[in-house]
């Protein structure tokens, strides 16, 4: 063969295979991402602001005092002198932290008096303490659901339940946002093989609750089993602060309950409480336990000592609710949109995303820190600024949040 001629092929084959690299790069959808940079050049970022202070009703951003309504704190916790305390002393007598997984080296003795104060406290009969709440959902879905099992789930579930869900080896179903017809129909379409149900008790970006006692009914008619995530309800619903269950008065009914830390419970973390030999189980099968550092002890005495004052403390509770009904009439007053909200999660809808960027930015210039929600986290067209309130707040911090909602509200056009 000519030697020029098998010197253009090669060159050929080579810059084929240097464009066939080109193309499969794993690395090019991020050199093709701009659509952070874009609103980062716009001014209109709202993501990963910094934040110089505890997550108290007021928060510093920027050297300059703002009234936080995008946090989670319901019940004002995370900054309480005896959370901090009982944090503090877990440093100095455990470190910080087990440089271990539960499974072998991580266990200390407050993980597991942790487990049955929880348990206690949630009226089941057994605990299990995760790392974070996101890999409760990962490691119980996924230990619990096999291959010729079903996993069914509200279409706006949170992300930590669709990624469980992924996990598994089970076929997954989702039915239409809290409605108990779509649900039974895939029940009654899945009936004769391993089903469990996985709901929100209180759906993180709408604020409204879940059904649960027709959800019960279904589950019951139907032979499945049923897990609520109540991570949003823990501290929030219930006369006593043990969430959604004991806010229908349900909680000898349900099977599981999955609650997290970085709420009510003033730290980060999460568990699962339920039936003492499906707990075993899964303490013995969930990947996300096993494989995982053991939860630091300083989160796990803060959340202790966060469980004793909401048993203490109920008052917290009745002003977290009176903080919430004042913010829903004074929005709906307003004429804001705030969908099907019944919680200290007030969703305020305004449809595009380029709107709700430009709003929670001229809110920030007000002195208001609020959240923004848009697609996919939301329905496309259902753009939102979420907003949640703390026991803490006071009528004068609510007030100035209303009065900046009506300025930016009548600039955007949205009231």
């Amino acid at each position: 063969m000519d030697s020029r001629l098998v010197q253009d092929t090669s060159m050929a084959m080579n810059q084929k295979t240097e464009n066939r690299r080109q193309v499969t790069d794993i690395f090019e959808k991020c050199f093709k991402f701009n659509a952070a940079k874009e609103l980062q050049k716009a001014g209109v970022y709202p993501f990963f602001r910094v934040i110089e202070s505890a997550q108290d009703p007021e928060v510093i951003i920027n050297g300059r005092k703002m009234i936080m309504v995008g946090s989670n704190n319901y019940l004002g916790l995370t900054n309480h002198p005896k959370v901090k305390e009982a944090a503090i002393e877990a440093v100095k007598k455990y470190g910080t932290g087990c440089a271990g997984s539960r499974f072998l080296n991580g266990t200390l003795d407050i993980h597991v008096k942790l487990e049955e104060k929880l348990a206690r406290f949630m009226r089941k009969e057994a605990a299990l303490v995760f790392s974070t709440g996101f890999q409760v959902n990962l490691g119980v879905i996924s230990a619990l659901v096999g291959k010729d099992d079903a996993v069914i789930i509200d279409k706006m579930d949170h992300a930590s339940i669709v990624d469980g869900c992924r996990l598994s080896y089970g076929e997954v179903k989702r039915f239409k946002h809290n409605d108990i017809s779509d649900l039974e129909r895939i029940l009654k379409e899945n009936n004769g093989r391993g089903k469990l149900v996985v709901v929100d008790g209180v759906f993180s970006m709408e604020g409204d609750v879940i059904n649960l006692p027709e959800v019960l009914k279904m589950t019951k008619k139907y032979g499945a089993r049923l897990l609520v995530d109540d991570a949003h309800g823990i501290g929030v619903l219930g006369k006593t602060g043990r969430g959604t269950a004991e806010h229908f008065g349900l909680e000898n009914e349900v099977d599981l309950i999955m609650g997290t830390y970085s709420k009510s419970l003033a730290s980060i973390g999460g568990f699962i409480a339920g039936n003492a030999d499906v707990i075993h189980y899964i303490k013995h099968f969930a990947r996300a336990l096993i494989f995982s550092a053991s939860p630091p002890p300083a989160s796990i005495a803060a959340v202790s000592a966060a469980v004793d004052i909401i048993e203490n403390e109920p008052e917290r509770i009745e002003r977290l609710w009176k903080n919430t009904q004042k913010m829903l009439k004074g929005f709906k007053e307003l004429g804001f949109d705030l969908g099907p909200s019944e919680t200290p999660i007030i969703p305020i809808i305004v449809g595009e995303d380029e709107t709700a960027f430009k709003s929670v930015m001229m809110l920030q210039e007000e002195g208001v820190f609020a959240n923004v929600a848009v697609s996919p986290a939301v329905p496309p067209g259902k753009a939102l600024i979420r907003t949640s309130y703390m026991a803490t707040h006071t009528d004068e911090h609510l007030d100035k949040v209303l009065e900046a909602f009506k300025k930016v509200g009548k600039a955007m056009g949205l009231i």
